[in-house]
């Protein structure tokens, strides 16, 4: 089995410092798995790796989208897994590295293989949750798919309606699809999860210079580059924290402090689900500190080193 790292963890925890380091250490190359690094032109607020950083090791899956492209985990799952074949016909080490845990989970656990989205359905139970709320379209999915209802929590809106959508669409719950077409996990990689657990003042601390240094660095006029550009206010990756910040200030009387306030408060929120989501991963050996620090690389680069050296496949280090 090949070896595949990825690295998990908050926003601003060191991910893709961790990343580069052990890329240039262990022969690497750098695989992104961030949903607003796919797309062009999103830098500053993406916190995308510099063209320096770019050119110290070969990274994929950056700037392959524009802005006003949809690109689904479906298309994530495809190219991403071609790029990590390539990357093993080399005899580089894969490293993924990113805030998406739905396109890792796309890429190692495969997705689920129902029916097309239906507008008709999705719009309806949209409309139906803003009048009666989430807690009412999770007791007609409990009624209508039980099993279903039994794994998706009451405030997962997306899930619940995906699995309503259907089930009404089809006739079928949702489970019985999963049976009848289960998910393509990836095969002949043996997949390596490194978390970054910084404390939480060290993890807030880290956000709150994180935004700083986005506003310094030019966000607003980035956002006013992109709408020049003629990159619609509505495009998908707008929505990311940050940017829709921007979009919803630009025209407003609010102070900049106040901006870069509520920016700080939306990450730390965002950085909360995170963990939430990569602490449901049994397998995850987490590091207690961040990845930009000395200590913690070491520690790192050693753990990765006994995995990339046992086993048929020996990488070069």
């Amino acid at each position: 089995m090949y070896p595949l790292i990825a690295i998990v963890g908050a926003t601003a925890s060191g991910k893709s410092e961790l990343a580069l380091f052990l890329a240039e250490q262990l022969s690497g190359e750098i695989v992104n798995y961030d949903s607003v690094q796919i797309f062009r032109y999103l830098n500053i607020g993406a916190a995308k790796p510099t063209p320096e950083e770019q050119q110290r090791v070969p990274h994929h899956m950056i700037d392959v989208r524009e802005p006003t492209e949809v690109f689904t985990a479906g298309d994530y799952q495809r190219e991403a897994r071609a790029v990590i074949e390539d990357i093993r016909s080399r005899s580089k080490l894969p490293i993924l590295v990113g805030g998406t845990g739905l396109y890792l989970r796309a890429l190692t656990e495969g997705l689920f293989n129902g029916p097309a989205r239906s507008s008709y359905w999705r719009n309806r139970l949209e409309m139906i949750g803003e009048r009666k709320g989430r807690n009412y379209l999770h007791r007609v999915l409990s009624r209508l798919d039980p099993q279903a209802a039994s794994r998706i929590a009451r405030r997962d809106k997306p899930k619940v309606i995906r699995a309503l959508e259907v089930r009404l669409q089809t006739g079928k719950a949702l489970s019985q699809h999963l049976e009848e077409r289960p998910r393509q996990p990836l095969t002949g990689f043996k997949l390596c999860l490194i978390g970054l657990n910084p404390t939480r003042e060290e993890l807030y601390r880290r956000i709150d210079e994180r935004v700083r240094r986005m506003f310094d660095a030019g966000l607003p006029e980035e956002v006013r580059q992109l709408l020049a550009k003629g990159i619609p206010s509505s495009a998908k990756p707008f929505e990311a924290i940050g940017y829709r910040h921007v979009l919803a200030d630009k025209d407003s009387c609010n102070p900049k402090e106040e901006t870069i306030r509520i920016i700080q408060r939306d990450t730390r929120r965002y950085a909360k689900r995170q963990m939430t989501w990569f602490r449901k991963q049994t397998d995850v050996t987490w590091f207690d500190g961040p990845g930009d620090d000395e200590e913690i690389k070491k520690k790192v680069r050693q753990f990765v080193q006994q995995i990339v050296s046992v086993g048929p496949t020996i990488l070069p280090i």
